[in-house]
Parts: C-alpha cells; structure tokens; sequence
C-alpha cells in the first residue's frame, strides 16, 4: 500500500525553521493486545482485530496524543497487526488517520500532531533472554513494505505465543543488514524511506546493558543505535565518567553521536507522553529524528528534572518550546514600500522570517546582513553604543533600511502586547560589528555582562544600581542644601553677634551713666532753646516800646468848643494821654524786665552747657575703661534697633540650626543606607563570579576590585587645581589610589581651612595610642607628605569634606582567562580575538531570556575559543533565547547548528532573502557551502588536504 505524505503547513508559519516538539518515541498500539497490557481505551469497544474498531481507535489515539500535547510519536508495538492480514494494523490505521482525516473540530490531524513514526519492538536473538529494539522508518516506507519487513524480521516467527514474546531467530547484526538492504532497495523506488534504531529500557529487562553488561559495546552493534531510552526515574546527569556504566557508556556515545531519551513505553493512550524528550526538528522525517539524536547537545532535552525536594523527577519548568514559553522573540519582519533596502516594488511586501533560538544570517560583502540587524536596533530604538564611531555607521545603516522611502515595517512579535512600545515587545540586546572589541576595553561593561547572567540575581543587580544611583543624587542634593544651611547658619550666627553687641553696648553705657548725660543734654538743650525764644520775644518788646515812644497824642480840647461830644467820649473823661503815658511807661518796665530775663536764661544755659561737658568727659572715662568707643554714643539709635532684634535673630538661628542639624542626620543615614547597599551588591556579584567560575570550570574567571574605578575621585582632586595634589596622585599606582571613604577617613584628622591655627591642633592627649597607630598606616598607604598634607588642610573646607563624602566610586570588575600552563591572564591583558571570545561567551552564558542579536562575532575570534567555550553555549541557549548571528563563519551556522539559515543578495541599492530554511534543507545546505565555506572545490580541497 502506497503512502502518499499531505502537506501540513501551520508547523512552519507558526515557527520558523527547525523547533521544538514534545515527543514520545516508545509507543504500543493495541496490536500488543494478545500480550495482555494493550487495550482499547475507556468507552471504546469491539473486537481488536476488527478493521472498523481499529479505525475507531486510531482515531481515539490521535485525540489522545494531542489532549496530552504530544506532538511526534513513535509507535512501536512488539507486533504490528494485530490480526493476519494487513488491514488489522493498529499502527497503520493511525498513520493512515493522521495523514488523511480530521480532527472534531474540522482541523486536520497532521495540522495537530507534527510526525507519526511507524515502527516496531521485536525482541532479537542477543544476550541470555534476548534484547529489545525500537525500529522507527518513514511513513514513506507504505504499510505493505513495513509489514514485510517485519516479517522478515521475526523470519516469519509469531511475535506472541500464549501472551508471552517470542524471540526473533535473528540477532541484531543479521537484523540491520536486512533494514540496510531494503532500505537500499527503495532509494530507486518512487517512496524512498530512512530508519532510525534506539535502545529501549536499556537497563532493565531485555535492555541490552541488562542481558550483555559489559560486553554490549565490543559484541553488539551499538554503533548502530541513535540513543539509549532512560529509566523512568532516571535522567543524564546520572551518568558519570568515573563510574560503570557511564565510564565506558559514555565516550561510546560521545564518538558515535548517541544520545539519552525518554519515552513513555505506554500500552494505552492514558499512558501516552507519561514520559517524554523535547527534540528539535526541521521536518517530519526520519532523517530529521537521527540529526536530532546527532546533535543532541542543542536539538534534544530530556522532558523532566529533578525535584528538589523528594528527588523524584517533574517535568520542566520551562519547556524549550517557544509556543509554551513566555519568553520575547521577532517571528518575522515585514517590509511594505519600495523606498526601503529590503523594500519590492509592486506594493509587494518582504518578509524575513526568524527562529525563536537561532537564527545564522549569511552573504557576500555588501548583501545587507549588518544594515538589516542595525536598522533593526535603530527601528526598535534600542540603546546605541557611546562611541561615536560605531553609533553613527550603526545609524547610517539602520536608517537606509527602513527609513528610506517610509516603508511600512511590521514587526510580528508572538505572546506580546501588539500596542507595547516595540523594544518592549522586543527587548533585543545588540552588538554591532566590532562593538563586542570596543566593550572589551570598557570597564562598565564587564560589570553589564555579569550582572545578566544569574536570572536570579540580576533584578536584583539592577534594582540596587538603580537605587545606588538614587542615593548618589539624595546625597548630592543633601550635601548641596548643608552647604546652603552651612551659609545660612553663619549668617544668623553673625546677625545674633551683631545683636548681642548691639545689646552689651547699651548695657555697658547705661552702666557709665549715659543716662544722666543724655538728661544734662536734653536740659541744656531745652534751656538754649527757650533763650533763643526769649531773646526773639525780647526784640519784639523792644519794637513795641519804640512805637509806643514816638506815638503823638492830638490835643483835642480846641475842637470840642464847636463840636458837641457825648459825655462818655469827652477826653478829659478818658484820660486818654495819661493813660498813653502810663502804657508806655510799663512796656518800658516790661523791656527792661525781659533783659533782665534773657541774661539770667543765659547764664543758666552757660553752666547747663558746662555741666555737660564735664557729664560727658567722666562717661567717655568710664566707657574707655570698660574698652567701649564713645563714638559709638552717636549710633545710639542704630544700637537700639539691634538690640531688639535679637530675640528674632536668636530664634532664626536655632531654627537654622535644626535644619542643619537634621539635614546632617539624613546625610549620616543616606550614608549608611548606600554603605549597606553596596555590600549587599558585592555579595551578589560574588555569588554570580562564583557561578562564572562553576560554570566555565574555571577557564573564564571574575574578580572585583572595590572602589576600583577611580574616575569621580580623580575629577574630584584635579579640581583643587593644586599642583602638588594632582602630582601626588598621579604617582600613586592604580592599586594603592585610595577610595573616597579611605581618603575622607584620614583627613577627617585634618582640621577645616577654616578654623583657627590654635584649633588645628589637639594635644596628643586627644588620640590614643591605636588611633595613631591606624593613622599611620593610612599616610603610609597613601604616600602623602607633609607638604601635600598642609595643601589639602587648607583646600579642605566643609563644603569639599562634604562633596568628598557624597563621592562614590564603583568597583571595578576584572575578567581573567586561564592560561594553557595554569595562570590566569586579565581581560586587558590579552588579544583583541581572545577578549571577544570571553565577552561573547558570557553573553551566551546569560540565563536571562532577552533576545541576543550580534553581528560577524567571528572578527578576531579565536577559533580554539570558538569550539571550546561559544559553540557549545550557542547550543545550550537553544530553547531558551532567540539568538540572530550576522556571519560569515561557517563553524558559527553549521556546528552552531543554526534552527535557521538566512541568505541574503543585493545589488547595488537593494537586497533580497535568497534563501532561508532549516540546515538541513539541500537548498540552504547549498547556500552555506557557496557562502560561508567558500563553494564546493573549496571544501572538497579542505577535505583532502586534512585527510578526510
């Protein structure tokens, strides 16, 4: 019966290139009924040999497998009917099910379940009891091909004979002579098929370690077998080279390819992927299953790990798959617009797809590789490097990809939020051609690297830099403020001296008898005043009397004979010139009195005036001898206003000095705060060098030097402009330049520039003998002489202590290579090659899950390095983080065991996917041999020249 295989196309659109399935590889069917464990599932009933029961079945297995997510199965009964005639071959009715028939839902079942291997268990004719082998071969082999083959096999034996199994007269050796000669047969056939031969429980009953011990690797042909089907509570990392078996196990494996698996070796479709191996394939195909099994250290993970509480095993807590996992990766890049490097005219629209592990991109010089990976890091704005050399090619080149023309550029990123920003989306790290060089040069970045590669660590790492950060700016704007408090706290001291001054004068005056001078000059001063008016009132007296004297008075009694007058009026009655006579006489006596007036008031002016004088002269004696000036007499007033002040004065000043105060308590406690911060940091990173040096076996190892980069301190002491400071500096090694604190601890012995000489010393009395002692040490580490000593005391003053105090400089991370004889080398200390290599290799060694994109990692790359250390981190990193590698390295894509391969063309404006596929597809094959490994002459002549 011919197989004729149908497409299945949602593997490949779902994720591209090679990817990971769940698999089971150790399957009975219920043609093993007649040995008693196989069955029909629950609710299905009917005689197994009957052809319609066994499509039930078949169907019901199906929907089994993909309830349980598995994804590959191997079915491998001990029988392959369970009848005489074809029709009654449960494996059959399955393959035939998954090729052709859909699921409930409408889906086809080969859209479901990725590949269904048909295959066999005999039992051959090796060792005491015989010796179990799973057979799994293409469904291109047909069911009528596959059934004969059995048959040939068992040599026409029954496989079961009164619910026992029966052993082939065949051994294994006779065996696959057979499967290699039919095998042969169908490549000229129009159905070619492959096989594939695993050892099942092979250290159980009829396992062949089990039935042949020691001697299973010298007489049976175990170069024949892919992989070896582990115990169900057992996993590798059991295996140890100083111990049987896996002393001699395995490097037997290690030389022939082989690898360990689990499968469920289930007899009912409960017990399907009961136990189970992710595998990586690029096609359902045998062919595919065995470069799986080859390539174990990237394509294959067992499916369980140990329980750290019991011991027992539990499936993974992440399984490599990318559709059950929530880590981050680019799917595909789609360019729309002609405009664009990558555009296609036509409004025709240019995708480049991805594998979520990793991905190779190749090409000639000039093809686009390094514009499309920096276009992406522009697109996505992720950070650019600080050189300016490097950022602005990266920029050049990502903006002529995308940016020409404002093409539409969609970035498919699964399981992310579509509205996110997209290096949210896509939290891709990037290293442009050369960058990788240039960072081995940076002191930053080894602390960068090591801080990503604990998982565990590093959102802690992150949090406290981050923090640490924080405190620097508290203490920045702290210190800032004390200096401000500093400048307000002297001035309220000075305004509260003034006062007290102010106030302490006028005690002292009062206490001299100001007081009665200020009386005996207001009294002389009231007295001088009413003589002056006196004397005005006196010449206004004297005007009057002069008047009065020359006033003429009419005689009138002449008149009065012819004009009668009333008697009231008659002048003699009136008297009126008597008593103008009289008038006159008293404003004369008034005169003379006022004279008399004015000279007395003068005399007594005169001698108030004296009494003052000689008032003032015994107050100035008396303030000359309590040290006062008696100018000050005169800012009398002035003195008064201060003195009122004080209370004021004397309240702002303790308020200022509480600030102060409690500003110097949270400086004291920001202090504290980022002194334990710091610690707490150093033990993270000294667990994350211990799992450096764990993980690499000590050939890579990390060391820290604390307070290591001396930048800040370094700006810090040029800013003295001191040549003598600068000097000192600068001759001391890099090893014995002091740290802030180290620094600040010693000149806190050193007084302040601005105190007083007779303050800058204190007795010896004032240290004791151990301070001294410690003291001592400090100048002798420090190198410092008394010279530099004296300019730092007067350089030093609260406001420099203090900015000293704020600094902080972080510590410096070295990364060491173990030498071929045993030493170990510094980063800085080694080839451009060699630094690349341990930046790369630990940038793979990361454990975090964001995304690694490099370009051409191979400049200067040591290749013993490459092999030793990246390639095999490239493969451990499969499964758990999308890698893209621009490369022209052929050892990078194919022992890298690229998921998928990306050849790009260009012509002089525009470029173009030329290919793209697994490693295993003949056209990509093609393509890395033309690209990467120089064409074929070129790898045929290598290989002849190497003697292969």
């Amino acid at each position: 019966m011919h197989f004729e295989r149908r497409p299945a196309r949602s593997w490949q659109e779902e994720v591209p290139g090679a990817r990971w399935f769940k698999v089971d590889l150790h399957v009975h069917t219920v043609d093993d009924h007649p040995g008693g464990r196989a069955r029909l599932p629950d609710g299905l009933s009917g005689d197994p040999t009957d052809p319609e029961t066994l499509s039930r079945y078949a169907r019901r297995f199906l929907q089994a497998s993909v309830a349980r997510g598995v994804q590959v199965i191997g079915l491998t009964p001990h029988s392959p009917r369970t009848g005489s005639t074809p029709e009654t071959s449960a494996v059959w009715k399955i393959v035939d099910e998954w090729n052709s028939a859909e699921d409930d839902d409408g889906v086809p079942f080969r859209e479901k379940i990725y590949a269904v291997f048909p295959g066999f268990e005999p039992n051959v004719n090796d060792g005491a009891k015989g010796i179990h082998l799973l057979f799994l071969f293409d469904p291109e082999i047909g069911r009528d091909r596959y059934l004969l083959l059995y048959d040939a096999i068992m040599d026409g034996r029954m496989p079961w004979e009164r619910s026992a199994l029966r052993l082939t007269p065949r051994d294994a050796k006779d065996i696959f002579a057979t499967l290699d000669q039919r095998q042969s047969d169908s490549d000229g056939s129009d159905s070619p098929w492959r096989y594939i031969a695993l050892a099942p429980h092979f250290q159980r009953d009829h396992g062949v370690f089990r039935e042949m011990r020691s001697e299973t690797l010298e007489r049976f042909p175990c170069d024949r077998l892919s992989g070896y089907e582990l115990g169900d509570d057992g996993l590798p990392s059991d295996f140890e080279e100083r111990k049987k078996p896996g002393k001699f196990l395995l490097p037997f494996m290690e030389e022939h390819r082989q690898a360990f698996f689990h499968a469920s070796d289930a007899y009912s479709t409960d017990e399907l992927g009961r136990r189970h191996t992710w595998m990586k394939l690029a096609s359902p195909h045998v062919d595919s299953l065995r470069q799986a099994f080859i390539a174990s250290d990237s394509r294959m993970r067992v499916g369980f790990e140990r329980d750290d509480e019991g011991g027992g095993l539990r499936p993974l807590r992440e399984a490599p798959d990318v559709a059950s996992s929530t880590r981050p990766w680019l799917k595909s890049v789609s360019v729309r617009g002609a405009g664009s490097f990558f555009g296609v005219k036509g409004g025709v629209t240019a995708t480049i797809r991805l594998s979520p592990d990793l991905t190779c991109i190749i090409g000639g010089s000039m093809t686009g590789k390094s514009t499309l990976l920096d276009g992406l890091r522009v697109h996505i704005d992720a950070p650019l490097l600080k050189d300016r050399a490097i950022r602005d090619q990266v920029e050049v080149r990502g903006r002529s990809i995308f940016g020409a023309g404002s093409p539409d550029v969609e970035l498919e990123c699964p399981g992310r939020d579509p509205s996110a920003p997209l290096l949210e989306r896509w939290p891709a790290q990037f290293f442009a051609q050369n960058e990788l060089q240039h960072l081995s040069l940076e002191v930053s970045s080894v602390e960068t690297i090591l801080a990503g590669l604990v998982p565990s660590e590093a959102q802690g790492i992150d949090e406290r830099n981050r923090k640490l950060l924080e405190l620097d700016e508290r203490l920045r704007d702290v210190a800032k403020q004390l200096t401000r408090l500093d400048d307000s706290l002297a001035e309220a001291e000075q305004a509260c001296q003034r006062a007290g001054n102010a106030k302490q004068a006028l005690a002292a005056f009062s206490e001299a008898g100001v007081a009665g001078l200020h009386q005996a000059g207001r009294d002389r001063q009231d007295w001088r005043d009413v003589k002056g008016s006196a004397e005005s009132i006196r010449s206004d007296v004297h005007r009057v009397a002069l008047s009065v004297s020359t006033l003429d008075i009419p005689d009138m009694e002449d008149g009065l004979v012819s004009v009668p007058i009333p008697e009231e009026l008659n002048p003699l009655k009136l008297d009126l010139s008597g008593r103008w006579k009289r008038l006159d006489e008293r404003i004369r006596l008034v005169e003379r009195e006022m004279g008399d007036w004015v000279g007395d008031v003068t005399r007594l002016a005169e001698f108030l005036e004296k009494r003052e004088d000689n008032f003032r002269a015994r107050v100035e004696r008396a303030l000359a001898e309590r040290g006062l000036d008696a100018a000050k007499l005169r800012e009398i007033q002035e003195l008064n206003r201060q003195a009122s002040l004080l209370p004021s004065y004397e309240s702002n000043f303790n308020r200022t000095w509480e600030r102060l105060d409690e500003s110097e308590t949270t400086f004291g406690r920001l202090q504290d705060e980022r002194r334990l911060l710091v610690g707490e940091q150093r033990a993270a990173f000294d667990r994350v060098m211990r799992e450096v040096e764990r993980e690499f076996g000590g050939r890579i190892r990390a060391r820290r030097i604390d307070d290591g980069d001396h930048r800040p301190l370094d700006t810090f002491l040029r800013g003295f402009r001191q040549k003598g400071i600068t000097r000192w500096w600068n001759d001391l090694s890099v090893d014995h330049k002091p740290s802030p604190q180290t620094l600040s601890e010693y000149l806190g012995h050193l007084p302040d520039a601005s105190q007083q000489k007779g303050e800058e010393a204190e007795s010896d009395d004032a240290i004791d003998v151990d301070e001294i002692f410690d003291l001592m040490k400090v100048i002798g580490r420090l190198g410092m002489s008394e010279a530099v000593q004296t300019t730092f005391r007067e350089c030093m003053t609260r406001a420099r202590r203090r900015e000293l105090d704020i600094l902080r400089c972080p510590d410096r991370y070295l990364l060491e290579l173990r030498m071929d004889d045993g030493s170990y080398r510094r980063l800085d200390e080694l080839s451009g090659g060699q630094r690349v290599s341990v930046l790369l290799s630990l940038l793979l060694e990361t454990k975090g899950s964001g995304p690694l994109v490099i370009d051409q990692p191979e400049d200067e790359l040591d290749n013993r390095f490459l092999f030793e250390t990246v390639l095999p981190a490239l493969k451990r990193l499969k499964g758990r983080r999308q890698v893209i590698l621009a490369t022209h390295n052929a050892n990078i894509v194919v022992n890298g065991d690229a998921d998928m391969v990306i050849q790009l063309e260009a012509t002089a404006n525009r470029g173009q996917v030329a290919r793209a596929g697994a490693i295993e597809e003949p056209e990509v094959r093609d393509a890395i041999v033309r690209t990467v490994d120089g064409g074929e002459e070129a790898f045929r002549l290598r290989r002849r020249k190497y003697g292969f």
